[in-house]
């Protein structure tokens, strides 16, 4: 898919989540929404969906609403690609997951990743946003831009 094709197809479906959940305050059901139709627009989206802060334990995600295989039940943030997006604050593009020391494999077929860190209006740290692809260098800073504006647009 070209930049130009993916440009197009995030702002369709950013149009149509907006629309979704306009109203509708829950994040849960905010992720549930996000996570549903970002997977159905883009066929490379093999695992797509949200780890929480655990209320229970702040230095952990715990999984939420996604689409896809079973995902991890629990990411230290001091571990993976997840981890380093909540520690860091900051969208992590992973063409290969194979070159990440500490990355956390919950499903083998997972070649590359793009996780983008959640912040509510309050601006704290309220989960990430992680999608895997099962091809290699599937995601860019197109996806990052996008799924940045999603996601603040949705929760911040």
């Amino acid at each position: 898919m070209t930049d130009d094709e993916k440009n197009a197809r995030y702002e369709q479906v950013a149009k149509e989540i907006a629309s979704v959940i306009e109203g509708e305050n829950h994040p849960i059901t905010r992720m549930a929404t996000i996570s549903c139709l970002l997977s159905q627009a883009f066929e490379h989206y093999y695992w797509t969906g949200f780890y929480m802060v655990d209320p229970d334990k702040p230095q952990d995600l715990i999984v939420g609403p996604y689409q896809g295989t079973l995902g991890c039940l629990r990411i230290p943030f001091s571990r993976g690609v997840c981890g380093a997006a909540a520690r860091t604050r900051v969208t992590q593009i992973v063409p290969n997951v194979n070159k990440i020391d500490d990355h956390v494999v919950c499903d083998a077929l997972s070649q590359s990743e793009i996780v983008v860190p959640v912040i509510d209006k309050a601006g704290e740290l309220i989960a990430v946003f992680d999608v895997d692809s099962t091809a290699l260098g599937s995601f860019n800073e197109v996806d990052g831009a996008w799924l940045e504006s999603i996601l603040s647009d949705a929760f911040g």
